[in-house]
């Protein structure tokens, strides 16, 4: 071979000579040869793939570019210079001046230069290429190709140039030229090639996502997205900064494929299932044919009585097999789906992995002959250097392909949860209603959140379940050729920690579990105490409470210690982990034989070895666990996305029928195995007719509009429908939009269409007191609307529809009967918007009938009767049965309504649920309208995870501006504070402070020490490898040294693990106490601060800081707080332990950190606000889901799936664009740190190398193996501290409410008699009050004086003040002036427990707790059993809760679901009696207790209250007409107080109130 190429070039190949010299050269014939065919080979493997696209694509149209035409001109001129070489080199052989017995120029300086101009033919072929094909701005190959042209002519470069100054005169001049001006515009060439060339119709695109205009050099360092992370620093990012997606990620193109793939992967799946279940058939039959033949005798005789069974038993066994088929569905298709979709990407990012995981091995090779180097001193200097150049270059090479690999993985982990959610939003438009039933919106939002983000999670990681093993047995192979089989011992040791991690983590997961359950109860307290709060305070009985979640937060607390200790018990296993596996593998090599010597190659060579082994080691168990869960995920959603769709050809739209709707002989059942719901329906309705649906409740009314919808699983017969149709349900589904969105419901707008709809859906009054007119913004299930008003909006959107057909749902139900009438006058009925078109309506008003053109009666799902109202009451069918039902309904209802149709029409708009309660001051019905506006606002995001950042719609900005300038007291709920920025210093002292200042410097302490014993460990070992140098020979090796270097090495091994252990309990105890201060301070605040704030403050945003940010301080912080210190002092060790070995790194370490701090600082920035935009745009896929899956039937009603497909693609693509930068941002982040870690590791080596004479080889292995190391633990401390930052801030948000101003003292120094009130005499002086500062008053001077003993009643009409005044004898408000004196003693100056726990309130609500019956009668368990029970019977209740198998201790549901409003009432009645306070006041009940209770409660309050002052506030005046007095309030003033007899005389306002209920003199009441 050598002699072919000596014979070829015309001088020797190889000669070694060269190099072993100070400064060595290549011979001229490796440059001609091998460096020139290398950059040329690799530019001609890479040619054919570019000249495909040039032969398959057409040019563009556009001109060429200025840089296109400069790289062409420059390929050009290097064609030039071939083509001179060329001649040159012919003109001398065969020019006729040449000498022709003059030897002719070697082969070489033919070839080169033919291959030169094939090349550059070639290259400007390729550029040519590049501009054709799409979406290309450069072309990565071709900058390569001129990167290693350029470095494998730095070579013969330098050669010529030595020869030149050698001898002083150029030998071949021409040669010489032609050479320097070829490399000049080579190295043009390759700046040239790193520019993006962006053509014109990319430009714009590149505006918007910079990624497209980015060039080969920028995509791989990740550049392109710098302008985002200076944004991110200057400001908080917003979702208007964030760039448009790549078409490739976008949601449309993903689920495309995945969907077209999916398909076929389905069609395999079914056919399989269905060889399945037809293989399970034949195997069922065969086994009976046998057992006929026995039975046939027996069989016959019971044949005659089975013969009817035997049809059941069919049947039974049919829906049976049908169950089983169901069971039973198409399986193992998900993965491959995936697989196949996303194959491109998983192989090339297989590739990067490979060839890093590969890479990753040649560092230790490198450490070892870098080594070797610093022994050997007669080695020359520019090897050390090569090593040290090749130490960088590898570990570039490792950065940019990991980085490569993980940005392909996180994106593919991106698109596959998008695949998913598309895949599944796209099949919960089109499932069965039999699928339906099988599972809940819940659960099918959870697939789309939960079960998505879990392969979002795996796929990430997907190539570890290959790349694991392949590093083990990598590892394990480079270790046994160090140190032979003494590598199994630290192999076994590693192995056995798997095990006993599994252990613990099963352990640990149950006490998570424990710890969840005690957390939920927690929070199921909390929940109850926040919305109970007012009844607390009523009857000061905060500190029962207070102590009820103290215990369980302790319970809590005692859990998590064991977890704590738990989980620092396998901290001390891992981090033990390295020193026992080396110790092991040392011990037992110098043991084994005594010519083993450890010396520095094999040690540390060893050392990097097993730092790459621990990595996979730990990975694996994570891996698999997670695998499991997915398993589970990918199972739920085989069988969701498997499910059968609904049949879309149930009903045909043939327009050539003459009818509107006919129905043919059709059967109808809610699935395929239920029972028929509608049976042998015909129906034929004319176009343009208005047909009455009646029957009773579970006729199958609802059944029949579902079934013309197409919604019903059809058995037999047809339906056809001509034209569209409109739907309005029986339940209105409101859309979270606007008001006008949602009446539009994606048509085009057509004002005057609009205006006359709205009008005639009476929404006009409506509009005028929502904030925003029509562009209110509705909240999540229609929230800020009352019932009425959802109804009036979904049939408002049918009538703008302007379908054919419109099936109304009985829609007259759930609004008031005038508005009802309205409706059916103005919309429905004959002479309404829609009287010429085909309307079907169900309906139980009896009213509408005769004006309707055709009745159908429906019994039991058959029709039973159609006709017109006079034909068919004429013929006394099941119609006139069905008119006497709901007439005496009708009836009933009608007198109630005439009393109240007064004040309907206004109560209709206030939203149900907050109907200003006649208790509250008059601002409040405003407020109360704003408050449901608000709170709908905070609870929507609060369903956000990220509870800290609020992000509004434009619209409803607009919307609010209008409200905002209104009265400054109408803003009820304030809006959430949002940290933005860095937290502040103080906020860490606070947590360090809370922790305890002993807990935590001593945990630091120890920490640091751990870290020095872990350097001294590694100092003790690289001179224990200096032994190797003094000992040559192994025999002379003094066995008492051997056993005292590994007995010193193990010490601080253990010592260092256990250390570790200590400072992880220190940290563990200082966390819990930490968790304990702070929640006890946050829950002793909240129940002490005043009523108004939890006026004012939803109580989502409460409750979140009990959970989401108490977990945050519980849990996560310790975590990032341990991590983070681990890291600081690792990163701070290695630049030690670098400095002690060679000083001159100092000089490197400040400019390294000052890039490192900045690097930091502006990723943090802007990491923190991609998280938060990514988590705040992630709920709106969520609700929008949850909203579409409730509303599917008027979805698929209207038509309107691919509208809807479409709004979900646009919502998820939202997410994604902040998803797709958090990823970037995070690689963006990983390459510079790599780089700086690379230059450490440089810095490290090359320094080694220029002091190598002052260096022992022991300290160079240490500092550059601890080298190697640095760039994870870089990594690391920004993720940590990154972490750390956005954790802390839970203990800003916790603190901040233990600093809320509270009310007055619960005790104060002054306090009353034991007997106190012994009289129960009340008296106002003028008193005032207002609810806040900046408000008007809501008393205005009330003077009054009551008796002992009086029964005063308070009447006045809504908003006159009646509740202020007894949220002021508890104090609940404070007076503005004046005072109230209670047996002389002046209330203002006693603490609050003491005022409230001596009067007795029944309040408007009843309120309970869950809990014993018990505990909610007496927390403080002050009263005897007996005493108890007494206070039952006095309330009626004793045979009730006799009856109960645990009596006192039966448990109370949450908000005393599990009894009767009516006990409940009781329940708090027997409340006032256990208090025989001699004040009682009756906030009389407006829940819906019935007359007995009604009757019973007056009847027990006078008998057993004879003795008290009582206080009755009234809504219900003939209750009050035996008090002695009555005190009637106006706007906050008292303008009458008299008996009820003489005030009825006097004919005032009084008076006024009694006429309107009817009462005009006393006598009534005697009833």
């Amino acid at each position: 071979m050598s002699a072919a190429l000596d014979e070829f070039c015309g001088s020797t190949f190889w000669n070694a000579s060269l190099l072993n010299r100070p400064d060595p050269d290549l011979t001229v014939c490796v440059e001609r040869t091998v460096l020139v065919w290398v950059p040329l080979g690799f530019l001609w493997l890479c040619a054919p793939w570019h000249l495909a696209t040039l032969f398959k694509k057409k040019p563009p149209r556009e001109p060429f570019s200025t840089l296109y035409i400069c790289k062409q001109v420059l390929a050009g001129l290097l064609l030039l210079t071939a083509v001179a070489a060329l001649a040159l080199t012919l003109g001398e052989d065969y020019s006729p001046s040449s000498d022709s017995s003059a030897p002719k120029n070697p082969a070489v300086l033919y070839v080169n230069p033919v291959l030169f101009v094939v090349s550059w033919l070639l290259v400007m072929l390729v550029q040519e290429a590049v501009r054709r094909r799409e979406k290309a701005v450069d072309s990565g190959s071709l900058f390569l190709f001129w990167l290693l042209q350029i470095i494998c002519e730095i070579f013969p470069f330098q050669t010529l140039l030595r020869e030149a100054l050698n001898e002083e005169a150029i030998a071949d001049l021409p040669r010489f030229c032609l050479f320097y001006i070829a490399f000049g515009l080579q190295l043009i060439a390759l700046v040239l090639s790193a520019v993006a060339d962006v053509p014109p119709h990319l430009k714009k695109v590149a505006k918007k996502n910079p990624e497209a205009g980015a060039a080969f050099l920028s995509r791989v360092t990740f550049n392109w997205f710098n302008w985002m992370v200076i944004n991110g620093y200057k400001r908080p990012l917003v979702q208007e900064d964030m760039w448009e997606l790549n078409e490739k990620d976008s949601t449309s193109y993903i689920s495309q494929h995945f969907e077209n793939i999916m398909r076929q992967e389905l069609r395999k799946a079914r056919s399989r299932l269905q060889k399945k279940l037809s293989k399970k058939r034949k195997s069922n039959l065969e086994p009976e044919q046998n057992g006929l033949a026995k039975g046939v005798s027996r069989d016959v005789l019971v044949m005659e009585e089975t013969g009817e069974q035997a049809g059941m038993q069919k049947q039974k066994k049919k829906k049976e097999e049908k169950k089983a088929n169901r069971s039973h569905y198409p399986t193992f298709w998900l993965v491959p789906t995936i697989l196949k979709t996303f194959k491109w990407v998983l192989i090339e990012s297989a590739v990067f992995k490979l060839l890093q995981d590969l890479l990753s091995f040649a560092s230790p090779q490198l450490l070892k002959v870098m080594i070797a180097f610093t022994q050997n001193k007669d080695i020359h200097a520019w090897q050390g250097y090569l090593y040290a150049v090749l130490l960088l270059v590898v570990a570039i090479l490792q950065s940019i392909f990991l980085q490569q690999y993980f940005q392909r993985c996180f994106v593919l982990g991106m698109q596959v949860r998008t695949a998913i959610m598309a895949a599944v939003y796209k099949k919960a438009l089109v499932v069965s209603n039999d699928a339906r039933k099988e599972s809940t919106v819940g659960e099918t939002v959870n697939l789309m959140s939960a079960d998505a983000q879990r392969f979002n999670d795996v796929t990430n990681f997907i190539h570890l379940l290959w790349s694991c093993p392949l590093q083990i047995v990598l590892s394990i192979v480079f270790l046994w050729l160090e140190l032979g089989p003494a590598v199994l011992a630290g192999l076994l040791v590693m192995v056995l920690m798997v095990p006993i991690n599994g252990l613990l983590a099963t352990k640990s997961k149950t006490y998570q579990m424990e710890n969840m359950k005690l957390k939920d109860k927690r929070m199921k307290i909390m929940n109850e105490i926040l919305n109970g709060i007012k009844i607390l305070k009523l009857y000061a009985w905060e500190s029962s409470f207070e102590a009820q979640v103290q215990d369980i937060r302790e319970k809590e607390l005692k859990v998590m210690r064991k977890f704590a200790y738990l989980s620092s018990v396998s901290i001390f296993i891992f981090s033990c982990a390295p020193a026992l596996v080396s110790l092991a593998t040392f011990a037992v090599f110098v043991s084994v034989s005594p010519d083993n010597i450890l010396d520095a190659e094999k040690a540390f060579t060893s050392i990097s070895l097993f730092n790459i082994l621990r990595f996979p080691l730990a990975m694996l168990p994570m891996l698999i666990s997670s695998m499991v869960q997915t398993a589970v995920s990918n199972k739920r959603l085989e069988k969701f996305l498997g499910r059968e769709d609904l049949d879309t050809m149930a009903v045909h739209h043939d327009n050539s029928f003459k009818t509107a709707v006919s129905v043919n002989n059709g059967t109808f059942a809610w699935g395929s195995d239920a029972d028929p719901a509608l049976k042998n329906v015909s129906l034929e309705i004319k176009p343009g007719r208005l047909v009455a649906v009646v029957g009773a409740v579970g006729s199958g009314k609802s059944s029949l509009i579902s079934a013309l919808l197409g919604e019903m699983h059809n058995l037999s017969g047809s339906i056809n429908i001509k034209g569209n149709v409109a739907y309005v349900p029986q339940q209105a589904w409101v859309q979270n939009a606007t008001l006008k969105d949602n009446i539009l419901f994606g048509s085009d707008l057509d004002e005057q269409r609009f205006q006359r709809v709205v009008e005639a859906c009476a929404l006009t009054p409506d509009l005028e007191l929502l904030p925003g007119g029509v562009q209110t913004e509705i909240g999540e299930k229609g929230i800020n609307l009352s019932g009425g008003q959802k109804q009036r909006v979904s049939l408002a959107r049918a009538a703008y529809s302007s379908a054919d057909l419109y099936l109304l749902d009985d829609p007259l139900s759930a609004v008031d009967s005038h508005v009802g009438k309205h409706l059916f006058e103005r919309v429905i009925g004959p002479k309404g918007l829609l009287k010429d078109k085909t309307r079907i309506l169900v309906t139980h008003g009896i009213s509408f009938l005769p004006y309707v053109d055709e009745i159908v009666v429906l019994v039991d799902g058959i029709v039973s009767e159609v006709g017109s109202y006079s034909s068919l009451r004429a013929s006394r069918g099941a119609f006139s049965e069905f008119l006497d039902t709901y007439a005496k309904e009708e009836s009933n209802r009608s007198d109630s309504q005439r009393d109240s149709a007064s004040d309907t029409e206004h109560m209709d708009i206030v939203p149900e649920g907050q109907d200003p309660q006649p208790d509250s001051p008059l601002e409040d019905v405003v407020a109360v309208t704003l408050r449901r506006e608000n709170s709908l606002r905070h609870s929507q995001r609060h369903s956000q995870r990220n509870g800290s950042i609020r992000v509004r719609r434009s619209s409803t900005a607009r919307s609010r501006k209008e409200s905002d300038e209104a009265k400054k007291g109408q803003r009820l709920i304030e809006k959430e504070a949002m940290e933005t920025g860095k937290v502040k210093f103080s906020v860490y002292l606070q947590y360090l402070r809370s922790m305890g200042w002993v807990y935590a410097t001593t945990f630091i302490v120890v920490y640091f020490i751990q870290n020095v014993a872990f350097i001294g460990q590694n100092i003790w070992l690289s001179d224990w490898t200096n032994d190797a140098v003094e000992y040559p020979n192994g025999s002379t090796y003094p066995a008492h040294i051997r056993d005292m270097r590994i007995g010193v090495f193990g010490a601080l091994g253990v010592v260092q693990g256990f250390l570790v252990f200590v400072g992880t309990l220190l940290l563990a105890d200082g966390a819990i106490c930490a968790s304990r201060t702070l929640h006890a301070r946050l829950l002793s605040n909240i129940l002490r601060v005043p009523m108004l704030f939890f006026d004012t403050t939803p109580s989502g945003r409460v409750v979140n800081r009990f959970a989401k940010d108490m977990f945050t301080v519980d849990e996560m912080i310790p975590m990032s707080f341990r991590s983070w210190v681990l890291c600081l002092l690792g990163v701070l060790g290695t630049l030690f332990v670098i400095c002690l070995a060679t000083p001159l790194f100092t000089a490197i370490i400040v400019p390294i950190a000052v890039v490192y701090y900045f690097v930091q600082r502006f990723y943090v920035a802007t990491s923190r606000q991609l998280r938060r935009l990514d988590s705040v745009s992630r709920s709106p896929i969520y609700s929008h889901f949850g909203e579409t899956v409730s509303g599917l039937s008027v979805i698929r009603a209207y038509g309107h799936q691919d509208r809807f497909l479409e709004r979900n693609k646009i919502t998820i693509d939202d997410n994604l664009r902040s998803v797709y930068p958090w990823i970037v941002s995070n690689r963006w982040l990983a390459i510079r740190l790599e780089f700086l870690g690379n230059l450490v590791v440089f810095f490290s080596a090359l320094f080694a190398v220029l002091s190598r004479d002052s260096l022992d080889s022991g300290m160079v292995g240490l500092s550059i193996s601890y080298a190697l190391n640095v760039t994870q633990t870089l990594n690391w401390l920004v993720r940590m501290t990154s972490e750390l930052e956005t954790n802390i801030v839970a203990v800003e948000r916790v603190s901040e409410y233990t600093e809320i101003d509270n009310e007055a003292a619960w005790i104060t120094n002054k306090r009353p008699p034991d007997d106190w009130p012994s009289q129960g005499k009340v008296r106002f002086e003028d008193y005032k009050v207002r609810y806040r500062p900046e408000l008007e008053l809501v008393l205005h001077g009330v003077t009054c004086d009551i008796d002992s003993t009086e029964k005063i009643g308070i009447v006045g009409r809504t908003g006159a003040g009646k509740s202020s005044l007894t949220n002021c004898l508890f104090r609940i408000i404070e007076a503005a002036e004046g005072r109230i004196l209670i047996d002389g003693e002046d209330i203002a100056t006693m603490g609050l427990h003491d005022l409230r726990s001596r009067l007795t309130i029944i309040p408007q609500d009843p309120v309970l707790f869950s809990g014993t019956l018990r505990m909610n009668l007496d927390p403080f368990e002050k009263f005897s059993d007996e005493e108890i029970w007494t206070v039952l019977q006095l309330a009626h209740l004793k045979e009730y809760v006799g009856s109960l198998a645990a009596g006192l201790q039966h448990e109370v549901a949450e908000g005393g679901e599990n009894l009767s409003v009516g006990q409940r009432q009781l329940l708090c009645l027997a409340r006032a009696l256990l208090r025989k306070s001699k004040i009682l006041i009756l906030d009389e009940a407006t829940a819906a207790v019935d007359l007995e209770t009604d009757d019973l409660i007056q009847t027990t309050i006078r008998r057993e209250f004879s003795h008290c002052t009582v206080l009755t506030i009234a809504h219900r005046i003939n209750t009050i007409l035996d008090s002695s007095r009555v005190m009637v309030l106006d706007a906050g003033k008292i303008v009458e107080f008299d008996s009820p007899s003489a005030l009825l005389k006097k004919q005032g306002h009084f008076f006024a109130l009694a006429k309107e209920a009817g009462i005009t003199s006393i006598q009534y009441t005697a009833l």
